[in-house]
């Protein structure tokens, strides 16, 4: 499933699973699709950084973008869609998550296959952000507080909380350490609430994939898209 998305009433696996989901995640939706889209965003820095300073600088960045840019913050879809291309892409590994989402099944994917996989579940996560966006408030903060591992490593964990609600909301990425990423690391996944997102939508396109095989699990985000964009 994928939280901030609409849901209208059906009967399709994917689709039923989903909406499960929602009423549980939906206390932090808010922030938390923020502080996704914070991580994601911003890169400045030329040369690599500690994993935790890296995301703690990330996080404030996005939020001064929020707070100043009326259409970031109203959730603007074409201003969305030019932040991911020009500053979301240089510090995720999409393909990685998209390829760790879809299971073993990816390596069986063709290339063009492999490919609307990875559009598709791209535009799935744009459409998310743009629900978290038209909801942020200037009394949002993160702070980052600190990483497993060592800045050694080639993967980390970063741990952060959300604050500005009720209670704080805990929020954790895994990194990879990226030659190519402006900032030295690269995000393949995360977790809120104890829910890691690719784990989580592992199992729902196996279900999926199973029923469908991957043209319908391609058919059946597309259409998800669409119909997200209509509303």
């Amino acid at each position: 499933m994928f939280p901030v998305m609409n849901h209208s009433q059906g009967t399709d696996m994917f689709q039923q699973r989903t909406s499960t989901f929602i009423p549980w995640f939906h206390r932090a939706i808010t922030a938390g699709w923020l502080v996704v889209f914070a991580a994601f965003g911003l890169p400045v820095h030329a040369s690599p950084q500690a994993p935790d300073v890296f995301m703690q600088q990330l996080s404030n960045e996005l939020m001064e973008v929020v707070r100043k840019d009326p259409a970031v913050k109203a959730g603007d879809m074409q201003k969305l869609a030019n932040l991911v291309d020009t500053r979301v892409l240089p510090n995720v590994n999409f393909q990685r998550m998209t390829a760790s989402a879809v299971g073993p099944a990816w390596r069986q994917a063709s290339p063009e296959q492999q490919k609307r996989l990875q559009e598709e579940f791209k535009m799935l996560l744009v459409r998310s952000y743009a629900g978290a966006l038209s909801q942020a408030k200037d009394t949002h903060t993160i702070l980052v507080k600190g990483f497993k591992g060592s800045t050694e490593d080639n993967e980390v964990v970063v741990r952060s909380e959300i604050r500005g609600g009720n209670e704080a909301i805990p929020l954790d990425y895994r990194l990879e350490k990226s030659a190519d990423a402006p900032g030295g690391w690269k995000i393949y996944n995360f977790n809120i609430l104890g829910v890691w997102l690719v784990d989580n939508y592992r199992t729902q396109f196996a279900q999926e994939i199973n029923a469908k095989g991957l043209d319908g699990l391609i058919a059946t985000l597309a259409e998800r898209n669409k119909s997200n964009s209509r509303k």
